[in-house]
C-alpha cells in the first residue's frame, strides 16, 4: 500500500512542477496531443480513454481481459489498468515527418493493474477463490494511430505485484492491442504556434 502512495505523490508533484513551465496564455501547449481518444480493444474486448493533460504527457484507463505473471503464477481475467504517459519522441517524429496524430509516438509511463477477481477465467496462484491482485511499476511503450483510425499499442515492463489474501512478489508486465480510435484525431501536421 506504502509503494502506490509514494508512486500516486512522484506523478503528481512531476505533473505540477512540470505544468509550471507548459503553461501558456491560458492554455495548456498539446501540439502533438489529442486531448480526449477513446478506443475500442478488438485483440482483448474492452476499451481505452487517455486524456491529454500537458505536453507530451497524458493519463490513461484501460478495462479489458489481461493476463498477470509474476513469481507465485498467473492470473487471467478482466482488469483495470491505469497509465501516466509521457511522450519523449514527438518532435523527433514531426522532424522526420512521420505521424503524430492519435498520440502516435513512444513512451515511459508509471503503470498500475488491477485484476479483479469475480471476473477471473483462470489462476494457478494457490490461495483463497477470493483474492485481487494488483501491480505497480514502470512500463515502455509504442504506440502508433493509422489514418483509418486503427491503432495498436504495445507496452513492456517490471514491478511489483501485490496480492490481497495472496502472495506478493515481482515480475514483468507484457501488454499489446489492437483497436480502433473513434474520436476525432488531429490532422498529421499538427497546428504550432
Amino acid at each position: 500500500m506504502k509503494n502506490k502512495y509514494v508512486l500516486i505523490l512522484l506523478c503528481f508533484v512531476s505533473a505540477f512542477t512540470y505544468a509550471q513551465w507548459q503553461e501558456r496564455g491560458g492554455t495548456f501547449d498539446l501540439a502533438h496531443l489529442e486531448r480526449h481518444q477513446f478506443k475500442l480493444n478488438l485483440l482483448s474486448p474492452g476499451f481505452t480513454y487517455e486524456l491529454g493533460i500537458f505536453k507530451n504527457q497524458s493519463i490513461s484507463t484501460n478495462l479489458g481481459l489481461a493476463t498477470a505473471t509474476y513469481e507465485e503464477g498467473y492470473v487471467l481475467g478482466l482488469a483495470m489498468n491505469n497509465r501516466y504517459r509521457y511522450y519523449h519522441n514527438f518532435d523527433r517524429r514531426e522532424r522526420l515527418d512521420k505521424n503524430t496524430s492519435g498520440n502516435s509516438g513512444n513512451y515511459i509511463a508509471a503503470a498500475q493493474a488491477i485484476f479483479f477477481s469475480q471476473l477471473r477465467v483462470a489462476t494457478d496462484v494457490e490461495g483463497p477463490d477470493d483474492f485481487n491482485l494488483g501491480f505497480y511499476g514502470m512500463v515502455y511503450g509504442i504506440q502508433r494511430t493509422y489514418e483509418k483510425g486503427f491503432n495498436f499499442n504495445v507496452e513492456v515492463g517490471a514491478g511489483y505485484y501485490r496480492g490481497d489474501g495472496v502472495p506478493n512478489g515481482y515480475g514483468p508486465l507484457i501488454n499489446f492491442t489492437f483497436g480502433w480510435v473513434a474520436t476525432k484525431r488531429k490532422k498529421k501536421d499538427p497546428y504550432l504556434d
